[in-house]
């Protein structure tokens, strides 16, 4: 079995004290799920609770990326706040509709539209 290199970037755009737009872009696996869950750790860690996560630049996503979008969605909400979607792939997309992740955390078509939803739940 050949170990091929982690293929995810998420960038951190500090928006306000409370909000952040972390952009993810490659695939989100089992590989790499720890990268994500840290970096959301983080925005948590420093206060920020409203999450807007951009994932037009993420090609892939398994289970154990779903497992990290709701595990941060409920922690946001148990401090207050709220993880956003914004501008899924449509193999994202797809795969957030067919396990129904969309009935609790609907995907925004841009970042804007994410954060004016974050914005009016302040």
């Amino acid at each position: 079995m050949s170990e091929r290199e982690p293929n995810l970037e998420v960038d951190v755009e500090i928006r306000d004290g409370r909000t952040a737009v972390l952009t993810v872009g490659g695939e989100l696996d089992m590989e790499t799920a720890d990268l994500l869950r840290e970096r959301l750790a983080e925005q948590f860690g420093q206060g920020r609770r409203r999450l807007v996560l951009d994932l037009s630049a993420l090609d892939f996503m398994d289970s154990s990326g779903l497992n990290v979008l709701i595990q941060a969605a409920i922690r946001a909400r148990e401090a207050g706040g709220d993880l956003y979607l914004a501008g899924p792939t449509p193999a994202v997309r797809r795969i957030l509709e067919i396990t129904g992740v969309t009935t609790t955390l609907p995907p925004y078509d841009a970042v804007a539209d994410a954060l004016a939803a974050a914005g009016e739940a302040r």
